[in-house]
């Protein structure tokens, strides 16, 4: 393991850990090391009291108009995502009727060639078709833990799936319909309908630079995991860009527009889906002209075994495993720490299936003695930065917050 220069670290009081640890019923190892800005995070684990239309009952409910659903981080253990276990994240209410031999797609656009509407079969008949495993993470994943609150669904940390996607390219549907010299963003709209009920107000219409939408993995699809996409996750037809905040991967697909501009559909402008362009102390309010669009996510890293609460055996050697993703990069290391991040021991890390698919991690770890325990996780990007191991810089929506993943067990 190697060491870490802890001199400008503030430790939580003594008498604080104490008084946890007399309700843990069990001595804080380590708890020397214990940061300030940090509360223990407990051994008990959060019980679901509902469910979701088509998801299991296990997915943790923050919101049901519109629905929107995290998955407990040990379920996400899979490499692949099943679908039933896959977060959601709607703005509006999704589509009631489903037709789909009149279901269309149209391209159209200030910088298109020319317009032209698809019908699914079209897409499917005439294009080649391609399968990736694509990681999707919400912007707002962990913004529960960002002080002062940040506005918005309190994710945890399970706002994150990677699943396979079939269907075809958006960049050869795109050359299919012409794009002009002028083309510099996409933008997507669906068939939901605004919480309002009104039929003529968008709910989002958010998109990305055409470099972006030209890319391999950017897909126009109609299948996760071989199956048809669950409804409350786009059936029939979505967008899928891995990397970036699944904000951008339009769901309910009907129709894409090319822009010789930035896209200015609902929820691009303002603060939504942006982070300030400068650091700013909590609590700011920053006016929206020093916004900036959010665009690859940061890297970041999960623990799905063990799960808050396990109890490890004497002298036990036990697997601590998860994943790991870096928005549009690779990553390099990841690192568990058992002592508070004072030392941090290497994982090995597997590669990813394809470009912008979560990557495997797997160490194993044996306590040293009895006692409360922690365990940090902390993956590392291929350009060498780091997750940090407290919450990122704040900002106004609780966006991109992508400190180390903690979760507790006791050695008895």
């Amino acid at each position: 393991m190697d060491k870490k220069n802890n001199s400008r670290r503030n430790f939580i009081s003594k008498s604080a850990l104490a008084a946890f640890a007399a309700l843990a019923g069990t001595k804080i190892v380590f708890g020397e090391n214990f940061p300030s800005e940090l509360e223990p995070i407990g051994l008990d684990e959060l019980e679901t009291p509902e469910g979701i239309p088509g998801k299991s009952d296990a997915l943790t409910i923050l919101n049901n108009k519109p629905w929107n659903a995290e998955t407990p981080p040990h379920l996400l253990d899979p490499e692949i995502t099943p679908a039933n276990l896959m977060f959601v994240r709607n703005n509006g209410i999704p589509p009631t009727e489903y037709d789909l031999e009149k279901w269309t797609l149209t391209i159209e656009g200030e910088a298109a060639q020319q317009k032209k509407t698809y019908t699914l079969k079209k897409l499917y008949d005439n294009f080649a078709h391609y399968t990736y495993d694509l990681t999707l993470e919400c912007g707002g994943n962990g913004r529960g833990e960002f002080n002062p609150p940040a506005k918005g669904n309190q994710w945890g940390l399970g706002g994150v799936a990677c699943t396979r996607w079939t269907g075809v390219r958006l960049k050869d549907v795109l050359n299919d319909v012409g794009l002009k010299s002028t083309a510099a963003y996409i933008g997507y709209y669906g068939a939901d309908t605004h919480l309002s009920g009104d039929s003529s107000k968008v709910v989002i219409s958010r998109g990305v630079p055409i470099q972006k939408a030209m890319e391999d993995e950017s897909l126009i699809a109609w299948a996760m995991n071989g199956e048809a996409i669950p409804k409350m996750n786009g059936y029939p037809l979505r967008l899928v860009m891995g990397g970036w905040p699944a904000s951008v991967s339009g769901k309910w697909l009907t129709k894409i527009v090319i822009r010789d501009k930035e896209h200015d559909g609902p929820k691009m402008g303002g603060q939504s889906y942006r982070i300030p362009k400068y650091p700013v102390p909590p609590g700011t309010k920053v006016p929206d002209e020093d916004m900036k669009i959010i665009e690859s996510m940061p890297v970041k890293s999960i623990i799905t075994y063990p799960k808050t609460g396990a109890i490890i055996g004497k002298g036990q050697s036990f697997e601590v495993r998860g994943h790991a993703w870096a928005g549009d990069l690779k990553v390099k290391a990841v690192m568990v720490s058992i002592d508070f991040g004072v030392t941090w021991q290497k994982c090995e890390l597997n590669p990813p299936k394809n470009r912008l698919a979560w990557q495997r991690w797997k160490t194993r770890i044996t306590l040293p003695e009895f006692g409360y325990y922690e365990l940090w996780a902390r993956a590392i990007d291929e350009n060498g930065k780091g997750q940090p191991m407290v919450l990122p810089g704040w900002n106004p929506k609780g966006y991109l917050n992508n400190a180390c993943h903690r979760l507790a067990v006791k050695q008895a």
